[in-house]
């Protein structure tokens, strides 16, 4: 009898330490709050945006407690591999390249990169009309890839920086002739602003898979299998359910996820 006894008290204390541990669940994102409408910070030090809403919603979905980490981009897959935290949720698109350092998740949503300069500056996103030009780009984003590989080996002159905030002050202050970003991104973070009625996209918008790559999505340790499967499930319920559009239509008055 007492050993009886003793067996189902390891076994209701094992079941209580399974329960603590699924309540306690927490997923890290790495996330650059610079990044308007994707994320950004508030004066008050919270975090809000798109991609903070989809984390919040995939977390409750999953029955976790979300907890952002704050992450230079261009240190991002250094943090991960580190274990810094969880995953890296910031317009963090999937490319070849990228591939083969971190898993991606299912596509979140395609975006799309813009030229941006002064109004009447006359200049196109081709390395012709770029020669001899200051272009401002975020370090370790695919843009600077592309710039670097399309424009810089033509004579522009690509200028990168740790945020993009700092891109569009220097473009304002006229440090630069153009700034090449997520389009939704200039868009809102400076066309839709006061300060950014002098400027324009210029040409039209890079599409181009083998750099811009495949869309957003979620970058996972490479054989981190179980998150993987979770977040995948979590994005396809949300979809399912209509949260997705829900939260996609506070941000945006088209179709972001794309074909």
């Amino acid at each position: 009898m007492l050993r009886l006894n003793l067996h189902c008290a390891a076994l209701i204390s094992g079941l209580l330490m399974v329960s603590m541990s699924h309540a306690a669940s927490v997923i890290r994102f790495g996330v650059d709050p610079s990044y308007p409408p994707f994320e950004q910070k508030q004066p008050d030090g919270s975090l809000t945006g798109f991609d903070i809403d989809l984390g919040n919603a995939l977390c409750a979905e999953l029955k976790a407690r979300c907890v952002w980490v704050e992450q230079n981009f261009d240190g991002m897959i250094p943090a991960l591999k580190a274990r810094k935290f969880d995953g890296i949720l910031s317009a963090f698109s999937d490319t070849e390249a990228r591939r083969k350092q971190v898993d991606f998740s299912q596509r979140l949503y395609v975006a799309p990169s813009s030229l941006i300069a002064k109004k009447d500056a006359g200049l196109l996103p081709t390395a012709a009309s770029l020669k001899g030009k200051s272009v401002g780009v975020v370090q370790g984003s695919l843009q600077e890839t592309y710039a670097k590989s399309e424009w810089a080996t033509a004579g522009a002159l690509i200028q990168s920086y740790q945020t993009q905030d700092q891109v569009f002050m220097d473009l304002i202050a006229g440090r630069l002739n153009a700034s090449f970003q997520a389009s939704v991104q200039g868009d809102i973070g400076l066309l839709q602003k006061p300060q950014g009625k002098d400027f324009a996209f210029a040409g039209d918008p890079i599409t181009d898979k083998s750099i811009i790559g495949n869309g957003v999505a979620i970058g996972i340790r490479k054989n981190d299998t179980a998150l993987h499967d979770q977040l995948d499930g979590a994005i396809a319920a949300l979809r399912k359910s209509g949260e997705y559009d829900r939260i996609a239509h506070k941000y945006f008055n088209y179709d972001v996820y794309g074909e």
